[in-house]
């Protein structure tokens, strides 16, 4: 039975057939080349999986090596962040330009240019605190309970600058430094008899009632007097000295003038006013006397119909020009602490930048007295002046603020002065309602999440008027800093003092200043630009005019046109706070602001009517110029903080060179001497090559930087979904993301030393100096902390675009972050350590004030005035080698 059901089960397997679904495919056998393609192609993938896991791993060993941290952490300005684009570019500066306007800057100069404030004054501390509190408000920064006012060279002075390139977020302080200065005791200029009685004193004051009101209630409030002028008495005949030039002084001397023991008086113009006293002095004058002649107003006089002010746009005969008579042209800043800061314990110098003889400034209507009195039917009889000033150390405050940048280690300083002879409308007033307005811009950016790419620092110096002494002895202070940081410096001193709009520059920023003038609007003309400005004139003509004077200003306006290279940017002498920075340290630096004609209403320079209603009701009414320098200062100071390559043009600074040697050669043909200058011209034709290559490489660098980072913006939006799913995932499992990690400088800060109070015999305080050792070893403990933390840093906490960064991407900063050195490197590549003869302060051998110009600019100043002034032909040759060898140094620079 068992037998016949096998049986059966056997036939019916016979007979149903199996489904075809069940039958397994015959596999073919892969042939050879598939096998081979095969392999290779596995072998290209993980090829290349080990080499992106190998490029991925050297990246993330550069980010946490100090080699690269500057590089990388830079284009963090470029990736979008927390889901929002990065702001930068055009879309920055039509955000800035919306903001300056014309109410808000009359409401800034009112503030400051209402009352007095002089150098060291309280008035003058007034207006630092404002300023700081304007930065401390824009930028956001949270009042400190102790005020950020620091003396100069102790540990959180030097701290607050030494720390800029590690902010991550803005800052304000007030430094305070220690010059000597003068303030004026009580001053005579009398006409005394042969008999030894006075004859006649005069009203050494200006007069002015309540028709200006702030001239009324302020025209004593500081005596007429010049700063660091000499203590003294003086006695003697009068002899006039035209505008006190070196040329004027030689043509007395041929005419056998003997000018010992006299006085001279001299008008205001042509040169700096303490070159007049230093002329009159080498020629053994016992006093300087300087007037304002009704003869350099040009048309604007009552011969041509127009009444003095406060009535009229002309001249008020009472009016004088205070000002310092420091020899500017030998160096600037505290006189006594020459090449080194001014601490409240510096050891001090006499200081040889300071006349040796007392002078006064005076006006037109006690000049007029005296020149009749030299002059034809004239008794000529002894004058007196008495100078009596009080020299002391007094403190002076320069307010500091910083926006820190993506790339902290390059830093744009902006700066300009605050203090004024009396209220100063337009001197420095003008120059502060400007920088205001800049500044509200920046505070508008800062408040739509905007970053610089680079930091930017807005100083508001101190005691320019006395010297550029806040700026000197910043700069001396911080010079190391300066060098290494510090990329360009933006001035502005008085923005608007009349119609005409003047801009002077490095040769490498000259494109740049001009360009970018020419994007902001005329201040009153549509269709016109900020540029086209450089031809305006005032609106007081007439026919009556001094013909020297007009081919003064004709003459000074073509010398200005020449020497711009024709783009009408002029290099930079001295006169303002630009000076430390360019001539001594090497920093390309700006100027700009608009100047008076000879039709402008007349600009009462360092007078009581330098005040808001001149400024209001004849020289900017509107205060449209005002909003234009603000405007054009923001623009610069954006580009020069958001460019990848610094719009540095060393290209033109180069050809601008051999144009300054042909000047110097047509010195030399028209001279007796004998001087070979074809290697010089070897040399800078050399230079131009080199920087023509310079020009390349930037471009093609940062053409590279803006393909890298197309790139990354491209993965970008992957990499930060797929980051969005892990830290999901993350939180399920209890394990979140992390976020906001306490500031590097907060886990890195280090308290100052305190030092124990001592009270002294007197019962006086006193809190004894710890010097600069401690501070500089907390600063070297802080960044040691700061560079650890840097390193060890997690990646999942870095911005998710640098966790997996190409080394190309990081060369390509790389290579950026050398051009744009490389650039800055020009400036500094003029500057000579051994510095000028007979002024060795000033170490640019490529531009300096003018031995005998103090405010001109003399280009190749070392090799000119060997010829000029020494008439040397070997000492030219000598300073023809100096330069070539800065110039030889400079090409290897930008080759390497």
């Amino acid at each position: 039975m068992a037998a016949e059901k096998v049986l059966s089960i056997k036939q019916e397997a016979e007979v149903i057939p199996i489904p075809v679904a069940s039958l397994r495919p015959q596999r073919r056998a892969p042939s050879s080349w598939f096998k081979s393609v095969a392999r290779v192609a596995l072998l290209t993938l993980t090829i290349c999986a080990v080499h992106r896991s190998w490029n991925n791993y050297q990246a993330r060993k550069a980010l946490r090596s100090a080699k690269f941290a500057n590089e990388v952490w830079a284009l963090d300005a470029f990736a979008p962040s927390r889901g929002k684009t990065p702001m930068f570019g055009k879309e920055v500066e039509e955000i800035f330009l919306s903001v300056p306007n014309s109410a808000s800057a009359i409401a800034a100069s009112r503030q400051y240019a209402t009352k007095p404030h002089i150098a060291g004054s309280d008035g003058d501390f007034n207006t630092a605190r404002y300023f700081l509190e304007l930065l401390q408000h824009e930028f956001g920064i949270t009042s400190p309970s102790a005020d950020p006012v620091y003396s100069a060279g102790t540990h959180e002075s030097r701290n607050a600058t030494l720390s800029i390139t590690n902010l991550t977020a803005p800052n304000a302080w007030i430094d305070v430094y220690y010059p000597v200065m003068n303030t004026p005791l009580d001053r005579k200029l009398e006409i005394v008899g042969d008999d030894g009685h006075v004859v006649w004193s005069a009203n050494v004051e200006e007069v002015a009632d309540d028709t200006d009101p702030e001239a009324g209630q302020y025209a004593e409030a500081v005596p007429a007097f010049h700063g660091l002028s000499k203590n003294g008495t003086a006695s003697g005949q009068l002899v006039y000295a035209h505008y006190g030039r070196r040329e004027d002084y030689q043509a007395l001397v041929e005419k056998g003038v003997d000018l010992k023991g006299k006085i001279v008086l001299t008008r205001y113009g042509g040169i700096f006013r303490g070159l007049k006293v230093k002329g009159a002095e080498e020629l053994g004058a016992a006093g300087v006397l300087i007037y304002s002649d009704l003869r350099d107003d040009g048309t604007v006089t009552a011969a041509n119909g127009y009444e003095p002010y406060p009535h009229g746009p002309a001249r008020n005969p009472t009016s004088v020009q205070r000002g310092s008579v420091q020899y500017l042209s030998l160096y600037p800043g505290d006189p006594t602490t020459p090449g080194y800061p001014a601490y409240e314990n510096s050891t001090r110098t006499e200081g040889v930048n300071i006349p040796k003889i007392p002078s006064l400034p005076i006006s037109w209507a006690n000049a007029e007295k005296l020149l009749e009195e030299i002059g034809d039917g004239g008794k000529n009889r002894t004058v007196r002046l008495v100078n009596h000033v009080d020299d002391r150390v007094i403190p002076i405050w320069n307010t500091m603020g910083v926006i820190p940048g993506h790339i902290k280690d390059e830093v744009v300083l902006v700066g300009n002065h605050r203090d004024a002879w009396v209220m100063g409308a337009t001197d420095p007033s003008s120059g502060t309602a400007s920088a205001h307005e800049m500044i509200r811009g920046l505070g508008v950016l800062l408040r739509k999440g905007w970053k610089p790419l680079r930091t930017i620092v807005i100083a508001s110096w101190d005691a320019e008027e006395y010297g550029l002494i806040g700026s000197t002895e910043w700069g001396e202070d911080f010079a190391e800093w300066i060098q290494e940081h510090v990329v360009t410096y933006l001035n502005l001193d008085s923005s608007v003092g009349g119609s005409r709009y003047r801009a002077s520059a490095s040769p490498s920023l000259a494109h740049f200043s001009r360009q970018t003038a020419e994007e902001i609007p005329h201040p009153t003309i549509p269709d016109k630009t900020l540029w086209d400005a450089t031809k305006d004139a005032g609106p007081f003509f007439g026919e009556h005019a001094d013909q020297e004077v007009s081919a003064m200003f004709s003459e000074e306006e073509q010398a200005r046109a020449r020497a711009a290279g024709g783009l009408g940017v002029s290099p930079l002498g001295s006169g303002s706070d630009y000076t430390v920075f360019l001539q001594r340290l090497g920093v390309a630096s700006g100027n700009e602001g608009f100047g008076s004609t000879l039709s402008d209403a007349v600009y009462h320079y360092h007078s009581i009517y330098d005040s808001e209603r001149w400024q209001e009701l004849f020289c900017d009414p509107g205060f449209t110029k005002h909003v234009a320098i603000a405007k054009h200062l923001g623009l610069q100071t954006l580009r020069l903080a958001g460019s990848i390559i610094l719009p540095l043009n060393t290209t033109h600074y180069a050809y601008e060179l051999e144009s300054y040697l042909d000047s110097v050669e047509d010195l030399v043909s028209s001279s007796d001497l004998k001087v070979n200058l074809s290697p010089l011209r070897m040399s800078i034709r050399a230079l131009e090559k080199a920087s023509l290559e310079l020009d390349f490489e930037k471009h093609r660098a940062e053409h590279a930087l803006e393909r890298a980072i197309k790139k990354l913006k491209k993965k970008h939006a992957i990499r930060r979904k797929i980051r969005k799913a892990i830290c999901k995932v993350r939180k399920h499992l209890g394990k979140p993301c992390k976020h906001h990690k306490k500031p590097d400088e907060e886990v890195c800060s280090f308290e100052p030393v305190a030092a124990p109070a001592i009270v002294g015999k007197n019962g006086r305080i006193v809190k004894p100096r710890l010097g600069r050792a401690i501070g500089m070893m907390r600063e070297k403990q802080a960044e040691a902390c700061r560079e650890m933390l840097h390193r060890n840093r997690d990646p999942a906490e870095m911005p998710i675009l640098l966790v997996h960064p190409s080394r190309q991407l990081l060369r390509a900063v790389k290579r950026v972050r050398a051009a744009n050195k490389k650039l800055v490197a020009f400036e500094r590549g003029l500057i000579s350590e051994d510095g000028i003869k007979d002024r060795e302060w000033y170490k640019h051998l490529g531009v300096a004030p003018g031995k005998w110009l103090g405010y001109g600019a003399t280009t190749l100043p070392a090799l000119t005035e060997s010829i000029t002034i020494e008439n040397n032909a070997t000492m030219a040759k000598y300073e023809a080698i100096r330069v070539k060898e800065l110039v030889d140094g400079l090409t290897q620079t930008l080759l390497a």
